[in-house]
Parts: structure tokens; sequence; C-alpha cells
């Protein structure tokens, strides 16, 4: 067995660019680039500004079936197809999320994708990054101290202190803090009542920033966040209690969306990280809308399943956005669908072609599920190194079997583990409801987490 470097080898082996070079492909001059060090940087709302009425490129969704502890890669094919459509001479930007410290922390680990399919400086990214999250994190709980400070210093407003809906946030797992007691510890420090902590990336301020068209759009939405309610069950608004304006200013620089690289120098927008389980689950309405005007293609990715976050994707973000997706990318794994066909972790490295077909019933949901949305898919078959031939063509005979038999791809190498051949292959974007034809487009890339020898 070949060994295997691990993610973050890779990406401190990475051969970066600096950022004001990444920015210039793209067209952005660099007095509209704030940087972060060498290898990021935010984007000048004056810039963003001056490219609003342009010309929109293709919109690319990379959604999965079910998350399972197998792992789908969804975050590993978005980067993968990105550079993999520069490769072949298109103008595309790669658009995800940043990576909150509870998960990083947790089971999960990072969100920047993996082996040679990552966004870098990978370490920044999944750590504090440009303090996007600290600043959300501290608007959020700024209007936390302004309601409990309004309470005491006589409640002009009636809060029933009973029907306080405003919790505070920290960006860290800590089952200690979901239930707490505050205002503890005598008069001087108010009245005591129920409250508790969330993690940042559930904070409504999150999806906010992620949904806000420009500090103007992003002030408004916070003035009408409801935060408690009165005796008589009326709302009590955050610009009821003035702090609409302090939560912006707060945010102004948050709201600007980060540049990186990926592993082959491309650029890739990280900015925002809402659940998708609480709120909408993908990247900011900014980031994306300002990828759109600088690139022909965009890949983005929604959080979780197609049942969830890419829905999510086609109800809120692509109509508050007015964003049309060209295609939709579902990604699965033989792995999980092994799982979703009743093999246990421990057994996934052995070949069940009977699992992988009752799996299939999974990502065929998926499939049906997008289809309703009018959006033409492309299932992804991201391939580990244990997959087999046997287990590869069940999948496709699986999506054939559906009608799309021209839309399945597999991402990855070659089953031998140590063949350096990335690439995907069998790629054609499936034909588009009530058009005749789509031309293929055939695309090299380097993709797969756990695929990748030495």
């Amino acid at each position: 067995m070949a060994e295997f470097k691990t993610d973050i080898e890779i990406a401190r082996a990475a051969k970066k660019k600096p950022i004001m070079e990444i920015g210039a492909k793209l067209g952005i001059p660099a007095e509209h680039l704030l940087p972060y060090g060498h290898d990021k940087a935010k984007i000048s709302a004056e810039f963003i500004q001056s490219k609003r009425g342009g010309k929109d490129g293709k919109l690319i969704l990379v959604t999965a079936i079910n998350p399972t502890p197998a792992g789908e890669g969804k975050t590993t094919t978005t980067v993968g197809l990105g550079d993999g459509l520069n490769r072949i001479g298109k103008k595309a930007i790669t658009c995800i999320r940043e990576a909150s410290l509870g998960p990083n922390f947790g089971v999960k680990g990072g969100a920047a994708g993996g082996g040679l399919a990552q966004v870098v400086p990978m370490e920044d990214m999944n750590l504090h990054f440009t303090g996007d999250f600290h600043a959300i994190t501290t608007a959020h709980n700024l209007l936390s101290a302004l309601i409990d400070n309004h309470i005491y210093w006589g409640n002009e407003l009636g809060i029933d202190t009973r029907r306080v809906a405003w919790r505070r946030v920290m960006d860290m797992n800590d089952r200690a803090l979901r239930e707490i007691v505050v205002s503890l510890g005598g008069v001087a420090n108010g009245y005591p009542r129920e409250g508790g902590f969330d993690i940042t990336v559930a904070s409504e301020v999150m999806a906010i920033l992620c949904l806000a068209n420009d500090l103007k759009d992003l002030e408004k939405r916070l003035g009408d966040i409801i935060v408690a309610y009165r005796r008589d069950k009326s709302p009590v608004y955050a610009r009821d209690l003035k702090a609409d304006g302090a939560m912006a200013v707060l945010l102004k620089d948050a709201l600007q969306p980060n540049l990186v690289q990926t592993l082959e120098n491309n650029p890739a927008f990280v900015h925002g990280g809402p659940f998708a389980n609480i709120a909408h689950g993908c990247n900011s309405v900014m980031a994306t809308t300002t990828a759109l005007k600088l690139a022909d293609y965009v890949v983005t990715e929604a959080g979780f399943g197609a049942d969830l976050g890419a829905e999510k994707f086609f109800d809120i973000k692509c109509r508050k956005a007015g964003l049309k997706p060209a295609a939709t990318v579902i990604v699965a794994t033989v792995r999980a669908l092994k799982m979703n066909g009743g093999v246990k972790k421990e057994d996934l490295g052995k070949e069940n072609v009977e699992a992988v077909k009752e799996g299939c019933a999974n990502l065929g949901r998926h499939i049906e599920n997008v289809k309703q949305f009018g959006v033409p898919a492309v299932v992804a078959i991201n391939h580990f190194y244990s997959d087999t031939d046997a287990e590869i063509q069940a999948v496709k005979d699986f999506v054939a079997s559906m009608g799309r038999k021209r839309s399945c791809a597999v991402t990855g190498p070659r089953v031998r583990p140590a063949s350096r051949n990335w690439r995907i292959r069998s790629w054609r974007w499936p034909k588009p409801a009530r058009r005749s034809s789509r031309r293929s487009t055939r695309i090299r890339c380097r993709c797969s987490r756990r695929s990748i020898p030495s």
C-alpha cells in the first residue's frame, strides 16, 4: 500500500502566489484589495459596487447525498471542479464558506477541501482567518448586552424577561453553556433570567450578513431582528434598542468577501458560514454575485445533502439574490452509499456491490429532489482508492437507470493507488429542461481527499 500525505502536509508545501497577483488575474486593482498578510485579502466595497450591472457568468452548485461519517467530499469536488475549469482555459472562481472553530476542533474537522483540491492558506482559514467570525460574535453579543442593559435601566420598552428570544454566541462547542442563568450576583448585575449560548455559525447575524447586498441592506436586516416580546406578546426589534447601527459598524469589514487561492493558484472567495441545519448553509450573496461578475464560471456549494442545503440554496439564496444556477453537481462516494446500504463503518473497505445498490436509493432521492427545481444535474462519484470497478459500475448503472446516462462523472485517480493520473472522467453536462442539447465538456482536475499517493 502506498503512503499518503496528509491534507496539512500538502497544504504546507503549497507554492502560493502573492494575493495581489491572484487579484490581478480577476482584474481587481491593488488599491481595492485589503491585504491580510501576503496570501489573503478582502475585496473593497467600492470595487464590488462598481461591478454591479455587468454580465454574469454561469453558476454551478455542488451538493451531495446525505452526510455520513464515511465522507462525501463536497468541498473537495467543488475546489477540484473549479481548478479543472481553469485548467481547460475557462475563467472560474470557487466560492465556499468559512470554517467554524467548533467543528474544526470536533469530529468533522476543517472545511478547506482535501488532498490536491484544497484552498490555502488552509490553517489560517480553519482558525481565525480574517476575523469575520469574531466580528459576528461581537456584534451578536453587543445586542445581548444591550437587551440586559435596557432591562436594568428601567425597561422602557416593556420587555418580558421570560420572553427574551436573543441568546449569546461563541464560535466553539461547549455544551456546559447551552442553558445558563445570567445576571446572578446581586442587584448590580441586573435581573436574573434563563439564557444560553449558541455557536456563532447558528447566529441570525451570520445568516443576515450572508444575505445582505451592501452595508445599508445589512443595517436594515439587523434592525429587523426580533429580540424579545412584551407581556402582550408584541415583538421588540433590534432597532427599538438602537442596536442596528452599532452592529453594522462592527460588521463593516466582515461584510467584504475574502480572496484566497487554491493549490493550483486559482482564485477562491471564502466568505460567511451559516449552518445549513439552522440557516441556509451557503456562502455570502456578496461573494457569489461579485464572483459572477468576474468569471465565466462560479462553482459554489451548499451544506449537508441536497434535501437540505441545496433546497435552501434554491429556495432562499437564489430567490433573495436573483441567482439562476446553470447546473448542479451531486457528490456521492461508494463508501457513503455502502453505509446507506447497511454496512458498518469498519467494513467499508471491503467490496460489497449489493450494499452499494441498496444505498443508491438515497442517491436517487437526491436526484429527484434536484430535478424538481428544473436545474440540470450531474452525479460526481468521489473515487477512493479502495473502490472497486464493480462498485463504481453499480453506481453508474443506477444513474443511467434514472434516465441520466450521460450524467455521471468519476472524480479522483484511477483505481490503482500508485497512479498520478488525476482527472474527472466521462463528464458530460446533462440536457437541461426544454433544451435540445448541451455541448459536452471534458475536465481535468485534481481531486479526492484520501486518494493521494506521495
